[in-house]
């Protein structure tokens, strides 16, 4: 695999990798916990992970027609119909561990050459163009900003919040072994493509 392609699978992998750690530590929260306001842009843990997979659905529908060859979904505000379409920590980690599985295959198949293609992203009044790379990138960011939040609001109760900067280093396999083997990946498959 080409060296930014597979940058970006990685970056795929780690963004499954860390959500599974942060809702191995969020299903351990009482369902009050789990709603509970909390001082943070989305005002609960459940709100906000219900935000991040929603735009993951979002995200990954524009891309999975980009890269089908088919013209954008018209209707891709559905996706934050209802805002918070899940009431529970599992039925949200399951809902997200399919969209994280969505993200490795899209990127699985990237090839550097095609990474300046754009991408047609239906909103409401327009249609915004963005180049892959660029919107991956994005995507990668949205996710790591949300779960920081997540990681943030986790300090505020019994459950503590756990390790996600663990993935990149090869002497930190160990660090991220048991989390590889429930997620049935291995670490020649995540890092030789």
């Amino acid at each position: 695999m080409e060296p930014l392609s597979h940058h970006l699978l990685t970056q795929a992998y780690n963004n499954g990798w860390a959500n599974h750690r942060l809702y191995k530590a969020c299903l351990q929260l009482t369902h009050d916990e789990f709603v509970a306001p909390r001082c943070s842009f989305f005002p609960s843990i459940k709100a906000t992970l219900n935000h991040l997979l929603t735009v993951d659905w979002f995200y990954l529908d524009m891309l999975e027609c980009e890269q089908r060859g088919e013209a954008p979904n018209p209707d891709g505000e559905r996706f934050f119909e209802p805002e918070q379409p899940f009431a529970t920590c599992t039925d949200l980690h399951a809902e997200q561990a399919q969209a994280d599985h969505r993200l490795i295959a899209y990127c699985s198949l990237l090839q550097d050459a095609q990474l300046e293609r754009y991408v047609s992203i239906v909103r409401p009044q327009r249609i915004q163009r963005e180049q892959r790379l660029r919107l991956l990138a994005h995507l990668f960011e949205h996710q790591i900003h949300h779960r920081g939040q997540v990681h943030a609001m986790l300090s505020d109760t019994a459950v503590r919040p756990p390790q996600l900067d663990e993935f990149f280093c090869e002497e930190e396999a160990d660090l991220r072994a048991l989390d590889f083997a429930e997620l049935g990946w291995s670490e020649a498959q995540v890092w030789k493509g």
